[in-house]
């Protein structure tokens, strides 16, 4: 699956990394920390190879991309999802606000649709930080939520195709200023 992601700036991964040693308690804790925007599940792209998956949603993107703006997004604090859609729970995340990055989100779902109960009106901007667990995973997501945390606000200048099979980085566009 492939998805089109925002990186993060290194004061987020601080802060994930500060965090890390109240995550404990989770079956998985994040290292890799990014915040998606739009997912493209296999299903919907081209049949065939990955590459050749990746170069047609390389080319359906570009239009809709070129004149989105860079916008500004903030760290505010900690949440959860305590049942979430997909996987295990609690998901325990940075909360993200950023009404620029809810408008390409939307452009994005224009063009290319929702995944279901993840995206459109469901869609929750936030990076995770770890997931599943037992009780004490739940204690320690209420605990977290409870924790006042100094925003971390940037400019979202870029956005990038992350491929999910590999854990990294397939493609990058940049947001104009």
């Amino acid at each position: 699956m492939f998805s089109l992601n925002v990186p993060v700036p290194g004061a987020v991964k601080r802060l994930a990394n500060d965090l890390q040693p109240q995550l404990l308690d989770f079956e998985q804790v994040r290292d890799d920390h990014t915040l998606v925007v739009k997912r493209f599940p296999d299903d919907e792209l081209a049949n065939g190879h990955p590459e050749h998956q990746l170069a047609t949603l390389q080319e359906r993107l570009r239009p809709v991309i070129s004149g989105l703006p860079a916008v500004e997004a903030k760290v505010t604090g900690i949440d959860s999802f305590e049942q979430p859609v997909r996987g295990d729970g609690p998901v325990v995340y940075l909360t993200i606000e950023s009404p620029g990055l809810n408008r390409i989100h939307r452009t994005l779902t224009d063009s290319f649709g929702v995944v279901d109960d993840l995206e459109g009106d469901d869609y929750t901007p936030h990076v995770t930080l770890a997931r599943g667990g037992s009780a004490a995973a739940a204690a320690a997501a209420e605990q977290l939520r409870a924790r006042e945390i100094d925003p971390v606000t940037w400019t979202v200048s870029a956005l990038v195709i992350w491929d999910s099979r590999h854990r990294t980085p397939a493609s990058r566009f940049g947001l104009p200023a």
